[in-house]
């Protein structure tokens, strides 16, 4: 059964001040990373998920609920 969670993606700053997107699981604790364009951030994301998910399933932990994947419309800052 495949669960689809929520994720959080906007817009933020590497430390040298250049364009990042930062994106991160609410449901899932540490799923959370950044990426150069909201694509990249998002798809980052994904692969979070996926281990912190498959890592959850290995230790024998109840998963969050299901919830949709949404991605936040953001400008980016600076």
């Amino acid at each position: 059964m495949r669960k689809t969670y929520k994720v959080v993606v906007e817009p933020d700053l590497y430390e040298d001040g250049s364009q990042a997107f930062h994106a991160y699981c609410p449901a899932l604790k540490g799923a959370r990373t950044h990426g150069r364009t909201r694509e990249e951030a998002l798809e980052n994301v994904r692969q979070v998920v996926q281990m912190v998910v498959d890592e959850m399933v290995d230790e024998g932990s109840t998963l969050p609920p299901d919830i949709e994947i949404e991605e936040v419309p953001a400008e980016v800052p600076g």
